[in-house]
């Protein structure tokens, strides 16, 4: 798996050095957007309506959902553990819970799955991060901010998750799926078109979201719980439940994988959102995605 990785650390690698370097006199926080702007509102549900439409709906897509579910409200419940009698501010406690209770299975995990696994695992981050992880972000992620931030509430959950596109192509997708309609082959290859740049940018993107600016060693009692909860505990508590609901194989091993993705990027704009210590989780983020290049091959090894 070391060898898959090479390419996207790559890729990561160069997106960390816009910042210093910034090329063409382009920020690193300016470009980023307008790549995550792009992926959010037309690469990603080109993706999801792609894979979705033509991907084999049954029980192991619930079983994807309820491991994603029970990774996330596990390690909430763990680090609300951890920081509940913490000495940090109600700012800090609110982002290291978000930093560690959601990973990035899209960013990050997609391309991973796709170059370890193959395109048709594609599908087990998207229905990883589109039924449950993002939605769970948009409920339960908010709730968490609202407690430990000062943010204006600017419009309720509900209407977090309708605003998301790729949650509405998934549900196109599956209606599409279900009533067994086959997409055109021009129209399903310019999804695929489209769909195909979304990991490249992804990775570049990530990368220029990490901080390593803002590391200090004074930081890292701090952050390392959330870290070792992120890559760690959550996927040691998948491996064993994906036993139970008798996941099997390179899709157990996929699930696995995503479990023990690093912090996710997204996150930080809920904590800029509701005034959570955007620089502590940007600092997780950082830490947690270098770290995952040791972690993610020990994972894949043991996995399978």
């Amino acid at each position: 798996m070391v060898e898959i990785l090479i390419p996207m650390v790559t890729l990561v690698l160069i997106g960390s050095v816009w910042r210093p370097l910034k090329p063409m006199g382009l920020d690193a926080d300016i470009t980023r957007k307008s790549l995550t702007g792009l992926v959010y509102l037309i690469l990603l549900p080109a993706l999801v309506l792609d894979v979705l439409w033509q991907a084999p709906l049954g029980i192991n897509s619930l079983q994807i959902v309820l491991m994603a579910v029970s990774g996330v409200v596990s390690a909430i419940l763990l680090s609300t553990l951890v920081y509940r009698k913490s000495w940090l501010p109600a700012d800090s406690r609110g982002a290291l819970i978000l930093a560690a209770s959601w990973a990035n299975v899209t960013y990050l995990g997609l391309p991973v799955l796709e170059q370890t696994f193959g395109s048709e695992y594609r599908s087990v981050a998207l229905h990883y991060d589109i039924f449950a992880n993002t939605p769970l972000l948009l409920t339960l992620g908010i709730w968490v901010a609202q407690q430990h931030g000062d943010g204006v509430v600017e419009r309720g959950m509900v209407g977090e998750i309708i605003r998301v596109p790729a949650f509405w192509a998934a549900v196109v997708a599956v209606l599409l799926n279900l009533n067994g309609i086959t997409p055109p082959s021009g129209l399903a290859n310019t999804l695929r078109m489209l769909g195909d740049s979304v990991p490249p940018l992804m990775l570049l993107a990530l990368g220029m979201g990490l901080r390593w600016d803002l590391l200090h060693w004074r930081t890292l009692p701090t952050v390392a719980p959330a870290i070792i909860i992120q890559l760690l505990i959550t996927p040691f508590i998948i491996y064993w439940l994906s036993i139970g609901v008798g996941l099997e194989g390179e899709l157990r091993a996929a699930v696995i994988l995503e479990a023990a993705m690093p912090t996710m990027v997204l996150g930080m704009v809920i904590c800029d959102r509701y005034q959570l210590n955007t620089a502590l989780f940007a600092v997780t983020t950082t830490l947690s995605t270098a770290l995952s290049m040791l972690t993610l091959p020990l994972w894949y090894g043991w996995a399978l």
